[in-house]
């Protein structure tokens, strides 16, 4: 087998792993290991597919490169070996209706590759969805939901999600998230890229529909001024003379 093949395999069990070993922390990774346990995931029943990079490799390796939480350390590990054979897509409304309003940020920097599913460059099934998902800085990945059930695996330090139209709350590395069918969803990104693994149980067939919230103008705002700030002060801390 390839060297492809061999990275992928150990890409996919490190992430089955884990989740084996947090079955205790959601109903969701749970309700996950069931569907995965029907599932073969020999190296043989890998797909061939051909690698496809992406114009945002710089932020993407930012984002891997930053998941340093101990008990992510063989995730990250196989996500590095890997990276440069899996297949990365951009979502140009391809998991949503037409003339979708996911916003500017989410358009300007979104990024997902599949190991497990119907377009996958890892294990073909056709109503199940295993992969990575990153976002860039500063981004609101704006209110959603879809009726595919979903487990979101933080994988970087620090992301906002609000649930349910309730409050912002941070998720820390190794947090999982939980989304019943249809719960409504949102991602607020910092100064760091987002990554996270994301799993789609079931009904992988049916769009996301985008639910307006009234202050995404004022999240959105928020977001591009503290961004603004951010590179203000790494100018001037790269022009501060020496002493």
């Amino acid at each position: 087998m390839s060297i492809r093949n061999r990275n992928i395999h150990s890409l996919t069990h490190a992430v089955f792993s884990y989740l084996e070993k947090s079955k205790n922390h959601s109903i969701g990774v749970r309700l996950v290991l069931r569907r995965l346990s029907d599932m073969n995931l020999s190296l043989a029943q890998i797909i061939d597919t051909k690698p496809v990079g992406t114009r945002h490799q710089i932020i993407l390796d930012e984002a891997i490169n930053e998941i340093d939480h101990p008990s992510l350390d063989n995730i990250a590990l196989k996500l590095k070996e890997a990276k440069e054979y899996l297949v990365w897509r951009e979502d140009n409304n391809n998991y949503y209706d037409k003339g979708a309003d996911l916003g500017e940020g989410y358009r300007k920097c979104n990024l997902h590759t599949v190991l497990i599913g119907p377009d996958a460059c890892g294990y073909y099934n056709d109503d199940f969805i295993l992969g990575f998902f990153m976002l860039g800085p500063w981004t609101l990945y704006r209110d959603h939901r879809h009726p595919a059930p979903e487990l979101y695996l933080n994988l970087s330090n620090r992301s906002g999600w609000r649930l349910k139209s309730q409050d912002w709350h941070d998720h820390s590395a190794g947090s999982f998230v939980w989304n019943e069918a249809n719960s409504l969803h949102a991602i607020r990104v910092y100064e760091k890229p987002f990554i996270s693994i994301f799993i789609w149980l079931e009904n992988i067939g049916h769009p996301c529909i985008v639910v307006p919230v009234n202050d995404w103008a004022k999240v959105e705002a928020n977001l591009k001024n503290r961004s603004y700030a951010s590179v203000r002060l790494k100018n001037l801390a790269r022009n501060r003379p020496e002493d």
